[in-house]
């Protein structure tokens, strides 16, 4: 059974929010189209957040969450969605089902600092 609650640790690579997943097959996987603004907003009060942070991931809620993503619709092997509470969207892409046998409804997130 797979973990309910996940984590990857997004970083800063050349101005894009990129992160590594060595178990997922992921090297420097980017975030586009309307992600790095949500991430953003998401770390805004993070110190170094740029360096690295912990984002926590679930289709299911968790306490302390900090965001709801929302799944609009499919495109081009992706899936868009859009943040609770707001008219933005984000693509995430196919890597998605690395994490997800399909994609998800809602999508649970919280970030955090990591320790150093």
């Amino acid at each position: 059974m797979a973990n309910s609650i996940m984590i990857i640790y997004p970083y800063l690579y050349y101005g894009n929010w990129v992160f590594d997943d060595a178990a997922a097959g992921l090297v420097r996987e980017p975030f586009v189209a309307g992600i790095p603004e949500m991430i953003d907003r998401l770390v805004d009060n993070i110190l170094n957040a740029r360096e690295g942070f912990k984002l926590f991931f679930s289709a299911t809620q968790f306490l302390g969450h900090q965001s709801v993503l929302e799944w609009v619709k499919e495109d081009a092997g992706g899936n868009w969605y859009r943040e609770v509470g707001r008219s933005e969207e984000g693509w995430l892409c196919p890597a998605l089902f690395k994490y997800f046998d399909e994609a998800p409804k809602r999508i649970y997130v919280r970030a955090e600092g990591k320790a150093r």
